[in-house]
């Protein structure tokens, strides 16, 4: 019994060390390259870096643009998730199925290939809703501008608000409403008075959440933003590392390091106020139902508005990018344009080698990387539910610590780690950096699976002799598998469109799909960028589909057994 413990103590030291170096490794190489002469010269310390950055008049514009960006789509992001929360969970409306597929179904449209698919639409030259508001004698409408980037980012990060205010809405006694009604309040009072101070935790968390989401967003800013010379500090640094002979990644290294640590301080304000949210249940136990609240007259158009949000987040994103992919340049939909069908990208795309490697790549580094993924965070998850020790405390904070780092600033955050050793340039660079970089996405849903599984059946396996491995293989695994799936699922779905590290680490040989969509779209090859957007998503479906039937028919031989 003593050497399984200390075996389990052996492996969960193993365990943090491992997490440790993923989390605060690329961490610390930010700043030291920050404070370094150079790649070569690590070590020989120069405040010079930060002196040049900040001494750049354009840094306070970016600044500017990057709180009103970051803000702006935040409160549109939380407003929509609100009013939407509220018609799903409070009221009568129709097509509640559309709001409960949000989440999951947007989560497989790449951001990149989102935020192309409205500058294919409302482009001021040639966007497909532009010509024909154009024939209309309106518009045209800019998407290259800050309030453009705002719309398509709060769009984004609608689905992610939206989780975060319904687990806080669907635990709201509406007694408490029932009896502001029945004391004479309206029902706008009552919102005002009652629901939006009980839940004004949960608001502000969304808030926060979406903040950090939209401080470290590259696919928006650098598709509508940069076009529009709209800069924000993803994309400042960007410039950064890839205008001019020599890229600049001491400069970059010490913008990243500023950003680095307002996202780990909104991080843990976001932990602050959910914690604080946990105050506000008033779930009274038995008995507890929600009251439904009958629209009226207004409930089918409100049904069709929530139905056109629907398409506008799932729909027209596919929809545009199929179109843009078989006609031979941007024109608006039409007899003519229906005569012109062709399949020359789709064949340019599909006989390309470059565009073939870059599929492998990411096709592989999805699987494996997804599969590494899970492994480790099935053990860290585990450690943290089951062993309320210190150093599980310390494991915590480590995994939700890399939930803080921007994906382009830990790219560069790798680079100087990787520079100098074998895998730099490699796809093993790039696996390790997307897991480290998305580990908390897999750790949240495997946690909630370990705390419903309970401790007693673990502690029969150790009574009848089992050590702690072989209880993980025969007890734990089998019971957490559809926690793993979907962690697995998510991970994988994450690498297929990952774009901010890859945009730093990825090499000739090494490339993935959504750099290779990013370069089309800095060359304007748009019937290209739809083919490739199209087979991002194809590949993302997929990969939740055969999750789904796999996780399906283990429910079922479970059953039969």
């Amino acid at each position: 019994m003593a050497s399984h413990s200390l075996r389990a103590s052996l492996a969960i030291g193993i365990l943090v060390v491992i997490v440790g170096g993923l989390t605060l490794g690329p961490a610390a190489m930010l700043v030291v390259g920050s404070f370094s002469k150079g790649l070569g010269a690590v070590g020989t310390f120069t405040l010079e870096k930060y002196a040049r950055v900040y001494g750049d008049p354009r840094l306070a514009q970016v600044v500017v643009n990057t709180i009103i960006f970051s803000f702006g789509s935040a409160l549109l992001a939380t407003a929509l998730a609100l009013v939407l929360a509220y018609l799903n969970l409070r009221t009568d409306i129709p097509f509640r199925g559309v709001l409960h597929l949000l989440p999951v179904v947007s989560m497989m449209i790449p951001h990149l290939s989102f935020a192309v698919s409205w500058a294919l639409l409302l482009n001021p030259t040639n966007g497909m809703m532009n010509l024909i508001l154009g024939q209309l004698g309106l518009g045209p409408i800019n998407i290259y501008t800050l309030p453009g980037m705002i719309f398509v980012e709060g769009l984004l990060d609608l689905p992610v608000a939206y989780l975060v205010i319904v687990a806080a809405m669907s635990t709201f006694d509406s007694s408490l409403e029932e009896a502001s009604w029945v004391s004479g309040r309206s029902r706008a009072a009552t919102w005002w008075r009652i629901v939006l101070p009980v839940l004004r935790p949960a608001i502000l968390a969304a808030i926060t959440l979406v903040l950090i989401r939209s401080l470290s967003a590259f696919a928006v800013p650098s598709v509508l933003g940069m076009p529009g010379r709209v800069e924000v500090l993803t994309t400042f640094i960007y410039r950064l590392i890839s205008v001019g002979f020599l890229p600049d990644y001491g400069r970059a290294a010490a913008v990243g390091v500023s950003v680095l640590a307002a996202a780990v301080v909104l991080v843990y304000l976001y932990r602050y106020l959910t914690a604080r949210s946990e105050r506000f249940v008033t779930i009274s136990g038995k008995g507890y139902r929600p009251t439904i609240a009958d629209l009226g007259r207004w409930r089918y158009p409100l049904g069709v508005l929530v139905l056109a949000l629907g398409v506008v987040l799932i729909g027209l994103p596919v929809i545009v990018l199929l179109y843009t992919s078989l006609v031979p340049y941007l024109m608006a939909p039409g007899a003519e344009a229906l005569s012109q069908l062709t399949l020359r990208h789709w064949n340019y795309v599909l006989r390309d080698p470059l565009t073939l490697r870059a599929l492998r790549n990411s096709v592989t580094l999805a699987i494996v990387g997804a599969t590494a993924g899970i492994v480790l965070s099935t053990f860290a998850s585990y450690v943290i539910v089951r062993m309320r020790t210190r150093t599980s405390g310390i494991l915590e904070t480590l995994t939700f610590l890399s939930f803080s780092f921007p994906g382009l600033i830990i790219g560069i955050g790798f680079m100087w780690l990787f520079a100098r050793t074998e895998l730099y340039g490699t796809l093993w660079a790039l696996l390790i950096a997307y897991v480290a970089t998305y580990l908390p996405y897999a750790i949240r849903p495997l946690t909630s699976t370990f705390i419903q599984i309970s401790k007693d059946l673990e502690d029969a396996s150790a009574v009848s002799g089992a050590g702690f491995f072989r209880t993980f293989r025969r007890i734990v695994t089998p019971l957490a598998l559809p926690g793993v799936l979907s962690g697995w699922t998510l991970m994988a779905v994450m690498f297929v469109r990952e774009l901010d590290v890859s945009t730093v680490l990825a090499r000739p040989g090494t490339e993935v799909l959504s750099v290779q969509v990013f370069r089309a779209v800095a060359d304007a090859l748009w019937g290209r960028v739809a083919a490739l957007g199209l087979i991002m998503v194809a590949i993302s479906t997929t990969l939740v589909l055969l999750a789904n039937g796999l996780a399906r028919r283990m429910v079922r031989v479970g059953a039969l057994r």
